[in-house]
């Protein structure tokens, strides 16, 4: 993540193109904006973390090849169902109006340290409530438990009491609208977080949510509560973190313990799926790379100012993840034959390689600055400085595990879409394309560690 503010030092108006002092990565505002602090120099051979990554791709993509023939996963139709008490509990209208509770009352209480609280992340909880327990800790939450945003957003139990919720005769939702308003949504948190001019002022904040909030709720009344499920930007990323989660709903509606890769596999293949999952990667590829001095100096030397060189820098990497992609599933095409969804059949397998760069950047962050925010939440006037959870050598081992594991988890799940969809001597050379792309997104992901 960038500097959440213009520098230590004042610069023109926030945003503007002033002269500025590159930030020390033990300044608090950087603690709090960066997922891993500074990432240079990490005590690690590049040259073993590439071959180790090389030969990981090379050797699951082999032996793939040889000995995986025919498709294994079989999405939304397996899983072992979990005891009936246990999930009567878990549906029950009591646990789940419980959820909705906490839910409100967690942004009910951001909105009041908002409004009550000092303009300082050092000594107010609401950004690092929004950007780190939210924002970062929506991954774990969602890969343990599910979806689980579905049922703490605070909109749908706001919505739920406005008395238009229950107005019948909703607009049905466009098929081909899909999830574009997440991945716009998406963007959009990301440019606040990454490339706004003041990213953790509570202002700032309090202008996002409320523009987000009215825009929902207003979208919500007309076309109903499906409106969260297909377009909130939280919902969409919790649910698509959730495939990789080992509890799901099979198709006949039970709760089960299933192999995340048949969840992953039961991805639906909709409109702005791919714009998803490019927004998730190419903004996280992003943050890695805004922590480099000479963008940092690029970004408060530019004569454009740092917000519009920020948003420049932060659509070129989306739209450079995006155009691989793009070009890979064109290639694909082209070596197995014509596909009615060529962009779409195997967007699901860049949903590991999004885990592994949310893993490799934002560990340190929540696991540091979460148990910070929520003690100056409780009320702790003198709230702890947040410690390494890991030695420098372990967290970049971490990191570069976490990003190669995404990418052989992504080689396995295109493997088993591409021999269910092509024929046999076709659909190992039909994967050299995504094979490529994995080793291209490898580079630059361990590029970004190791720079």
């Amino acid at each position: 993540m960038t500097p959440v503010g213009p520098g230590p030092a004042p610069a023109a108006g926030g945003g503007g193109g002033g002269q500025g002092v590159v930030l020390h990565p033990a300044d608090p505002l950087t603690v709090l904006a960066h997922g891993i602090g500074s990432q240079h120099d990490l005590p690690i051979s590049p040259f073993y973390a590439f071959a180790g990554a090389f030969a990981a791709l090379f050797v699951s993509f082999l032996a793939l090849g040889l000995l995986w023939s025919s498709s294994r996963f079989r999405g939304d139709r397996s899983g072992l169902a979990l005891p009936a008490a246990l999930e009567r509990v878990a549906d029950a209208p009591a646990t789940r109006t419980a959820l909705r509770g906490l839910g409100l009352a967690a942004a009910f209480a951001v909105l009041l340290f908002l409004l009550l609280g000092p303009d300082d992340p050092a000594h107010n909880p609401a950004p690092g409530a929004v950007y780190v327990l939210l924002w970062v800790g929506l991954v774990p939450a969602s890969l343990l438990l599910g979806p689980v945003w579905r049922l703490l957003n605070p909109l749908r139990t706001l919505y739920r009491l406005l008395p238009r919720a229950r107005r019948q005769g909703h607009a049905p939702l466009p098929a081909r609208l899909g999830q574009w308003p997440a991945a716009a949504g998406l963007f959009a948190f990301t440019w606040l977080e990454l490339a706004a001019p003041d990213p953790a002022s509570t202002t700032t904040l309090l202008t996002a949510l409320a523009a987000y909030t009215a825009a929902h709720l207003a979208l919500a009344a007309r076309f109903g509560e499906r409106w969260f499920a297909d377009a909130d930007a939280f919902e969409a990323y919790s649910a698509l973190l959730a495939r990789l989660s080992p509890l799901g709903r099979r198709s006949d509606g039970r709760l089960v313990l299933r192999n995340p890769f048949h969840g992953l596999d039961a991805t639906p293949e909709r409109p702005g799926l791919v714009a998803t999952v490019c927004v998730l990667l190419g903004s996280t590829a992003y943050d890695g790379y805004s922590d480099n001095p000479s963008w940092i100096n690029a970004l408060q030397t530019s004569p454009l100012g740092r917000t519009p060189t920020a948003t420049l820098g932060l659509l070129t990497a989306i739209a450079l993840v995006a155009t691989l992609y793009c070009l890979c599933a064109a290639a694909t095409r082209l070596v197995c034959g014509p596909h009615p969804g060529p962009l779409t059949a195997f967007a699901h397998s860049l949903v590991p390689i999004a885990l592994g760069y949310l893993v490799a950047h934002y560990f340190s962050l929540l696991v540091t600055e979460g148990p910070r925010t929520v003690s100056m939440a409780l009320g702790t006037d003198n709230a702890p400085e947040p410690l390494p959870p890991l030695g420098t050598g372990a967290l970049a081992a971490l990191q570069v595990l976490a990003v190669v594991t995404g990418h052989v988890l992504g080689v396995i799940a295109a493997h088993d879409r591409s021999v269910r969809l092509f024929p046999p001597a076709r659909a190992v050379a039909g994967q050299l394309p995504l094979l490529a792309l994995m080793i291209t997104y490898t580079i630059g992901g361990i590029g970004l560690l190791l720079n």
